[in-house]
């Protein structure tokens, strides 16, 4: 297969330093201020990660919820899964009883591409006000779940923020992993690309190889999650209605990992290691020399999904 070349300048670079960009890639050990960027509507498990987050008030403060594009079948274009999945915001918070006003913004209709260029939207300059407000010790953690539109956005509009921000993203698949051609990073090579070749601290968690290891099934989910409130109901439903046959069936969770880490960092284990290159085929190429990232690369499924049970009952009887 040939590797199409790339195209440069990919985006502004940030002028941090190596050892502050290390230093800035260790686990805070404290509780930090997130914001929540996610194709809610996309699959199922955005909303057990938005839930999961929410109910982590010892590990997170969520600060925002942006509702970032996708386009596949449940979707007629990036902008319509925007807003399907603004919408799914909405229906989560009412069963949690949270108020979305000044806290769930709009995100981006297009894709970053292959021009990459920034795009406007609540969602990206809601971000780029909080990261520039944030404290040169006390980072904003933008944890993405999606297609990483965005994010990027906002770092090409305001590169500068890219030292006042870690992004914690589930994208990509294991760098070991045959192919790469996975969802988050698919929808959007362009601002995959932009997110790599900045500098930004960036936390990358794969999908294929790592992200697996998060599955529960149908009983297990009738069992610990749908008796819990109005929210356990919603949450078992979108679970058991992804098939029609249950037999033998397990379903990934996939996003719940990014909040994981940010609880427990034993939960997933990580390493440093340079970036690598995303190619315009999306395929990766590797260089020693570049900028490094924090890599996770498996996660501990059972004291994740015992958390996340726990703080649920503990939700649904008032505690």
């Amino acid at each position: 297969m040939s590797v199409a070349p790339r195209k440069a300048p990919t985006a502004p670079v940030t002028v941090m330093d190596d050892a502050s960009r290390i230093a800035r890639l260790a686990h805070p050990g404290r509780r930090v201020r997130m914001v929540l960027d996610t194709d809610t509507f996309n699959e199922i498990d955005d909303q057990y990660a938005l839930v999961y987050a929410l109910l982590s008030p010892e590990a997170v403060e969520v600060e925002a919820i942006y509702a970032a594009p996708f386009f596949n079948s449940r979707a007629t274009s990036p902008g319509d899964g925007m807003q399907q999945s603004y919408d799914e915001i909405l229906r989560l918070l009412e069963r949690m009883g949270r108020d979305p006003e000044g806290f769930v913004f709009k995100g981006v209709t297009e894709y970053i591409g292959e021009a990459k260029q920034p795009r406007d939207a609540p969602a990206v300059d809601d971000l780029i006000a909080r990261a520039r407000a944030a404290p040169p010790d006390d980072p904003l953690y933008v944890v993405a779940i999606g297609a990483i539109s965005n994010v990027t956005a906002a770092l090409l509009k305001a590169p500068e923020i890219a030292e006042k921000i870690v992004v914690v993203w589930l994208g990509g698949n294991a760098l070991d992993w045959p192919d790469t051609w996975e969802f988050n990073l698919r929808q959007d090579i362009g601002g995959a690309q932009v997110l790599f070749d900045c500098g930004v601290p960036l936390v990358m968690v794969p999908c294929m190889g790592v992200t697996t290891h998060l599955t529960s099934t149908p009983a297990e989910i009738e069992r610990y999650v749908e008796p819990m409130g109005d929210i356990g109901a919603f949450l078992a439903m979108r679970f058991k209605e992804y098939s029609d046959d249950h037999l033998g069936w397990s379903k990934e969770i996939w996003d719940m990992a990014v909040i994981a880490w940010l609880v427990n960092p034993d939960w997933a284990p990580s390493v440093l290691r340079s970036t690598p290159v995303l190619t315009d085929n999306a395929t990766w190429s590797f260089d020693d020399a570049r900028h490094q990232m924090r890599y996770v690369r498996h996660l501990k499924r059972n004291p994740i999904f015992r958390d996340f049970f726990i703080k649920l009952e503990n939700f649904a009887k008032g505690a």
